[in-house]
């Protein structure tokens, strides 16, 4: 009866990590109207224009404002859209894109 093993067996699963999530943040500037930044956020992320008045407003209000969350190269993409559409149109808005805490 020695030879006989009893100790449970471990499997060891191999775990895939799900990808970083990235913010997408709104940042408020004094400059840019309020209706083109609504129209931005209605054209690159898809608001309906009573959630892109909302979005707007809270940045407005508190200095900055998450816009949506998304993996990094879909986050990436579409701060540089809005970023460059508020340039072509001479305005200094500003998105910024972080990691998720």
């Amino acid at each position: 009866m020695g030879d006989v093993d009893v100790a449970p067996r471990q499997r060891t699963r191999a775990r895939t990590e799900r990808p970083r999530l990235y913010k997408v943040v709104l940042e408020n500037d004094d400059y840019t109207p309020h209706e083109f930044v609504v129209a931005v956020l209605g054209t690159v992320f898809r608001m309906s224009g009573e959630e892109g008045y909302r979005v707007m407003m809270t940045a407005h209000r508190k200095g900055s404002c998450v816009v949506a969350v998304y993996a990094k190269d879909v986050a990436e993409s579409k701060t540089k859209e809005a970023n460059g559409l508020g340039r072509e149109a001479g305005h200094p808005l500003r998105f910024t894109c972080e990691p998720e805490a």
